[in-house]
């Protein structure tokens, strides 16, 4: 009698000799699950004559590619919308006065024209080496000046005669963040340390400002430049609110000094040379002249309130007689405001959304799959069962996720700022997509930020044992990260340390019987900083005694240990370039070392799962992996450029691929 015969006659179902036998179990597949993550994000904008001639809103919506959108500031609609080949977005847009429109990238490090005649046309790398065009500023005729990093230039772009390389601006500079023109000069403004330049277009001829008086430059950035009417009007600070100094251009003084201004920029000056900007939430309008700012209830809210290009037109509208005032927000939302009558309206534009790159991934305590985006940002929930998209929020870029006792905890960018999030309440981010209902609560709910830590990347979180551990990455400038351990209890920092490895970032970490273990990286959040350290740390932390208990140098040479995984016999797993190595963290030594390939790469993912005993991984951005932590042996899933992944409680693993989004289903 055959086995099945045997259990037949037994009372035992057959079906359970199938479903549990691998023999019989269906075989592993990777599906394709979609892009979960989609956005509008606009960065540089202009409203400026488009198609036929009608004045529209330009603006560069982020994606891959970017694209050169343009808007009926009447109705809202889509008038035209161009690819911006091999970019992700485009912070730099203007307008010229011979009617074409510019538009610098980064990604590609690309400067872009469009015309009425040849649409919009690809001009090529201005400067060789530079990697991000920051800003541009229209000159005479089709003339437009940008500027670059890394390595802080300028440049001019003629038709007629191709580009003018006016180098570094500063030794001390790496970025030109902001660039404006008026009257045959040049205005740049730099990052931290902040400072203005004024260049003679003609000449080349280089001359700093004064720093205005009672400014600190130092963590500060002249973000923002623009000349109106006779005066020169700089932001300092950052992406985020900050005060706003004129300068004036005849006398050659500050002036005065707005606190706090939003940006990207002051519009261009109205009849009697005022200018509207929005300042503290609010669109004003302000006065060189009397230094008065005049509210114009036009409300500007959320965590980011920036006009992305804004201007003059006629809407040809019911209330709006004459010129009235038009911009865009970054989500793609218009605003419009007419002086004359007060009338102010807002209105949904028709600019498409474009794919987000995955950066973050978790099974929360839902038993759901979520997802977080870069730069765009965004919020995901993905049911386990099908895979697919359940919810989709407006959010910020996401650097990690971890579910601790019931909630997701979400790290985002910048400032290195944490979210508790509950999924059983209501969504309510009333940074980036408020309840409509009064006094709501936020969900999620913003713990805390590291930025005056100098802090931004908040990219390593683990569930350890009653707190949250954070491990972060420094912003422009400098080195060192910081652990953080979160009490939810107590709702309070229990501890926090920057430098727990000196001038290392922490990006990874792991957690078992009282003890966090990180992995770092020689590497700040941002790219410009260059390391001191020579190769990457593992550390071995003590929540109860707050305090260092070891570090060893697992892979040496490798930048980064970007992942970290306990297997099930209690060996702390990492990835580091093309490496996977054990650790016994009672000897503290690695015990285990697998060869994936020569890479040297900073990133990686590993993640073990309980259901098959094996590890899953990314590889340098070049596959994603299993292997069987007993024998070593490991096999390619899937070849493609992977940078995160996460198992699923199922056994299901999810990775991604930029914007798409796969799972491994393997046959139960």
């Amino acid at each position: 009698m055959t086995l099945i015969r045997r259990l037949i006659a037994a009372g035992v179902a057959a079906t359970a000799v199938l479903t549990a036998s691998p023999a019989y179990a269906a075989p592993p597949v990777i599906e394709d699950l979609g892009v979960p993550l989609q956005d509008v994000l606009l960065l540089g904008g202009v409203v400026a004559p488009g198609p036929g001639g009608k004045t529209v809103i330009w603006s560069a919506s982020s994606g891959v590619p970017a694209h050169l959108n343009a808007v009926d500031p009447a109705t809202g609609a889509e008038v035209a919308r161009f690819d911006l080949p091999g970019s992700g977005g485009a912070w730099a847009v203007d307008a010229a006065p011979d009617g074409s429109v510019y538009s610098g990238t980064y990604g590609s490090s690309h400067l872009f024209r469009w015309t009425e005649k040849d649409g919009v046309k690809d001009l090529g790398n201005p400067l060789a080496g530079e990697t991000f065009v920051w800003s541009v500023a229209a000159g005479e005729g089709g003339t437009v000046y940008g500027g670059t990093s890394p390595g802080g230039r300028l440049f001019g772009y003629d038709p007629a005669t191709g580009v003018r390389d006016y180098g570094r601006l500063s030794p001390a500079h790496a970025y030109v963040r902001s660039v404006s023109y008026a009257n045959g000069k040049i205005y740049a403004g730099t990052e931290a340390p902040a400072a203005v330049f004024e260049i003679d277009a003609a000449s080349g001829a280089v001359k700093q400002l004064p720093v205005p008086p009672g400014l600190d430059p130092a963590g500060k950035w002249a973000y923002d430049v623009n000349v109106a009417a006779g005066h020169l009007y700089v932001r300092f600070g950052g992406a985020f609110p900050g005060p706003l100094h004129v300068w004036d251009l005849a006398t050659g003084t500050w002036t005065d000094k707005v606190d706090p201004a939003h940006g990207l920029d002051v519009s261009p000056p109205d009849e009697q040379g005022r200018v509207y900007f929005v300042k503290a939430g609010e669109l004003v309008r302000y006065d060189p002249a009397t230094k008065a700012a005049t509210p114009t209830g036009v409300p500007v809210t959320g965590r980011v309130a920036n006009t992305r290009g804004i201007g003059w037109t006629e809407l040809g509208l019911p209330d709006y007689p004459g010129k009235s005032l038009v911009g865009l927000l970054w989500r793609g939302m218009m605003f419009r405001y007419n002086p004359q009558t007060g009338a102010k309206s807002f209105v949904q534009t028709g600019i498409r959304g474009e794919p987000i790159d995955v950066t973050a991934l978790s099974e929360g305590p839902d038993g759901r799959m979520y997802a977080g985006g870069f730069l765009n940002g965004g919020f995901a929930a993905m049911n386990a069962e099908t895979g697919r998209p359940e919810e989709f929020h407006t959010f910020s870029q996401s650097e990690d996720m971890v579910s601790h006792d019931g909630r997701l905890y979400v790290g985002a960018y910048p400032d290195a700022r944490v979210y508790s999030y509950d999924p059983k309440l209501p969504w309510n981010s009333t940074e980036y997509s408020p309840s409509p209902e009064p006094d709501p609560v936020p969900n999620p709910a913003r713990l805390f930020d590291l930025a005056a830590d100098k802090q931004i990347r908040p990219r390593a979180m683990v569930s350890a044992g009653r707190y949250l551990a954070v491990g972060t990455m420094p912003d422009l400038g400098h080195l060192g990260g910081v652990l953080a351990i979160w009490d939810p209890v107590e709702g309070r920092l229990r501890h926090s340390q920057r430098n727990v490895v000196t001038d290392q970032s922490i990006v990874s970490l792991a957690y078992r019987d009282g003890v966090v273990y990180g992995g770092t990286s020689i590497y700040s959040g941002q790219s410009a900083t260059p390391p001191t350290q020579p190769e990457a740390k593992l550390f071995a932390w003590s929540v109860a005694e707050d305090r260092m208990l070891w570090e060893i140098t697992p892979a040496p040479g490798k930048p980064a240990v970007p992942a970290l995984a306990f297997d099930s016999l209690g060996r702390l797993w990492g990835i580091a370039g093309g490496e996977v190595f054990a650790v016994n963290t009672h000897l503290r030594k690695v015990v285990k070392r697998v060869a994936l390939s020569d890479s040297k790469s900073s990133s990686g993912q590993l993640a073990f799962n309980p259901r098959d005993r094996r590890l899953y991984g990314a590889h340098a951005g070049r596959s994603v992996f299993s292997l069987d932590p007993l024998t070593g042996r490991h096999a390619v899933l899937k070849e493609g450029p992977v940078h995160q992944l996460a198992v699923h409680g199922s056994g299901d693993v999810y990775f991604a691929e930029g914007p798409k989004l796969f799972r491994y289903h393997q046959g139960r």
